[in-house]
């Protein structure tokens, strides 16, 4: 089954170029005068073993009008609206145009999966395009060039997913294990971790007992609660490195590592009397800086002298914690299988806000506000350092990009104060927070 394809874009940005690339033999006009293209155009084609319906389409022209931009702009719609993807092309060699950021927007609009393609992007100049058109807030922009043929394996990964046939078969295959929210649960030998895992499966699914060390494995188990598939990942305790000499330990730290990278949500479990001592606080600052959501569960609950733990555990998070803050905190007894669903609402929630993208426009008002509440720093040459723009760059965990043209000598102390500010605006309590300044010309100097 061939995934539909359309090809959007302003004029002139290569749109009829990429689909003569893409069907092997020029059945599109190109030339360089804008508008060429008006009906919408298919064919039949494959990008490697990937089979395609390609869709060129006419660029798109504000118009109100009962006009042909306005009727060549409903053929557009038309091929969106039918699409399984759109692959959006912008010039890199001239940046960013206005209709480019009017026609990001109607795209995001509709809910389709978009491809963004840099296209003319032959050389080492359109850096600063590409890094631009993360303002867009359509993802990762895919170096290419129509014209040559560069980019058509990047192109061909990104599609791919969206091969009927394949998520077909995956689903028959993996049981739909592909769509499991995967959480592993880490912590010190001996806090309960392998008796949580079987109080929320309900079964002995783990070997449990009072010796320290008991899993040696990562063991995952799939399961369903009100409604959400999750496939549990018990691992072995993590003890201090300087203390593991068994080359078998080493074998067990290494395989719960792993599987801390590989989750979604990571649930550190806590022994209510040892609240976070220096082992804790490493296993939960690898798990952030990995850029895992971390929860943290205080268990044996039950008969914790509870004043004293909770008092414990506010210091310890607010002095030895700070990278990240408002981490969720549950207090459970999984011997008892109290709390346990606090515990998931929890994991839910935290995972919808790892997984969240905000859109362009809140995400500007808020960096306009904060910029304007506490202005950067003057820089290394003394002028004031200018922060043009945000873009979330990516999920998983938020990642967002700052565009500035001198952002040499801005202090770690500012980008701590728009994470913490970010983080308190959009509600990524618990969430590792990704924020880099690239420094970029502003492609509006001469419009100003």
């Amino acid at each position: 089954m061939s995934i539909k394809v359309a090809i959007i874009g302003r004029p002139n940005v290569g749109k009829s170029t990429l689909f003569n690339r893409l069907a092997g033999k020029k059945l599109a006009i190109v030339h360089d005068k804008p508008g060429v293209t008006r009906d919408r155009k298919e064919a039949q084609t494959k990008l490697y073993d990937l089979p395609l319906l390609i869709i060129d389409t006419a660029g798109y022209e504000y118009s109100n009008g009962n006009n042909l931009e306005s009727r060549m702009w409903e053929q557009t719609k038309k091929a969106i609206n039918e699409a399984d993807v759109c692959l959006f092309l912008y010039d890199a060699r001239v940046g960013l145009q206005p209709y480019d950021e009017y026609f990001a927007d109607i795209l995001r609009r509709q809910h389709k999966p978009v491809i963004l393609l840099a296209n003319k992007c032959e050389g080492k100049q359109q850096e600063d395009s590409r890094f631009e058109a993360y303002k867009l807030g359509l993802g990762d922009p895919i170096p290419f060039s129509a014209e040559h043929g560069l980019g058509l394996q990047d192109l061909y990964e990104a599609l791919k997913i969206y091969n009927k046939q394949e998520q077909a078969e995956n689903i028959n295959n993996d049981d739909n294990n592909s769509k499991s929210l995967q959480v592993a649960i880490v912590g010190r030998p001996n806090v309960g971790k392998s008796t949580l895992v079987n109080a929320l499966l309900k079964e002995n699914r783990m070997l449990t007992g009072p010796e320290a060390g008991v899993t040696r494995d990562s063991i995952s188990s799939n399961w369903e609660w009100k409604g959400y598939k999750f496939k549990l990942v018990d691992t072995a305790g993590l003890r201090k490195q300087s203390k593991v000499s068994d080359s078998l330990e080493k074998m067990s730290a290494a395989s719960s590592r792993y599987a801390v990278n590989m989750a979604q949500v990571v649930v550190l479990v806590l022994d209510a009397d040892a609240i976070l001592d220096k082992q804790d606080l490493t296993i939960a600052s690898k798990v952030l800086d990995e850029g895992r959501a971390l929860i943290i569960a205080v268990n044996k609950w039950d008969i914790a002298n509870k004043k004293e733990a909770i008092d414990r555990l506010k210091y310890r998070l607010k002095t030895s914690l700070t990278q990240v803050e408002g981490i969720p905190t549950v207090t459970i007894s999984a011997l008892k299988g109290e709390g346990l669903d606090k515990l998931m609402a929890e994991v839910v929630k935290i995972y919808n806000r790892w997984n969240s993208r905000i859109a362009t426009a809140p995400l500007n008002q808020w960096f306009a506000d904060a910029i304007a509440n506490y202005p950067p720093p003057l820089g290394r040459n003394k002028r004031r350092i200018k922060l043009r723009y945000i873009t979330q760059a990516k999920i998983r965990p938020p990642s967002f990009f700052i565009f500035s043209s001198n952002p040499e000598g801005l202090p770690d102390s500012y980008l701590r104060y728009l994470i913490n500010s970010l983080r308190t605006t959009f509600d990524f309590g618990g969430i590792p927070i990704r924020l880099t300044v690239r420094k970029t010309n502003n492609p509006y100097a001469d419009q100003k």
